[in-house]
């Protein structure tokens, strides 16, 4: 047995079948397609939820809601995160680098702190924007809320 007398296994493999070839192979004439229409044509691709003609689903289904172009997407903060950030890093001041070089925000949007979470530290907290419970909290404990 040597490389030039390999075959496929007894029945894996089917001969193509040859369409278009004369009357004579009984695949001629209309050459498997069908009798008219897009689909017996050359070149024909069917569109992407194109339905036979029928008014396609993404027709019939109404548009609602809208996408605000002005939104404002802050990066949110809890103070329990402030407080376990600021305990870990012996911090009094905790400014927006602070939190990017611990990876909890990207440098992309403003960041809002919200008031989830206990806080006992006497810290200044730098920030785009304050949730009214935060600010509360913040000050509570005898520290401020500075806006950047």
């Amino acid at each position: 047995m040597d490389l030039s007398n390999l075959k496929p296994a007894a029945g894996s493999t089917k001969t193509r079948k040859r369409v278009g070839r004369g009357p004579g192979s009984g695949l001629g004439g209309t050459s498997t397609r069908g009798h008219k229409g897009a689909k017996q044509r050359s070149g024909y691709s069917r569109k992407i939820g194109f339905e036979g003609g029928q008014m396609p689903l993404q027709r019939r289904v109404p548009k609602f809601g809208f996408k605000n172009i002005n939104r404002v997407e802050y990066q949110v903060v809890n103070l329990g995160y402030i407080q376990s950030l600021a305990e870990k890093l012996n911090l009094t001041k905790v400014t927006l680098e602070d939190l990017r070089l611990a990876g909890k925000i990207k440098r992309k949007n403003p960041v809002k702190i919200l008031g989830m979470g206990e806080l006992t530290l006497k810290l200044e907290v730098e920030a785009n924007a304050f949730s009214a419970s935060a600010v509360a909290a913040i000050e509570a404990a005898g520290g401020s809320a500075v806006k950047v």
